[in-house]
């Protein structure tokens, strides 16, 4: 095996390995999981906000 056919298997290799890597990330069996990821963000805020408010309601 000369050193060309070393680089065509090995970026084929990648190839393959890229493609399965899009296709779990986009499978519609983990949209719940990305879904409920991409809204951990605001829900730490809503925890913050009412901890605000129930410490502006006790201080007044």
């Amino acid at each position: 095996m000369d050193f060309g056919t070393f680089n065509g298997l090995y970026t084929a290799f990648l190839l393959i390995i890229f493609l399965a890597i899009v296709v779990w990330a986009y499978s519609s069996r983990r949209k719940k999981d990305f879904i409920e990821a991409a809204n951990l963000v605001f829900a730490d805020e809503q925890k913050q906000s009412a901890n605000n408010n129930n410490q502006q309601g006790a201080q007044k």
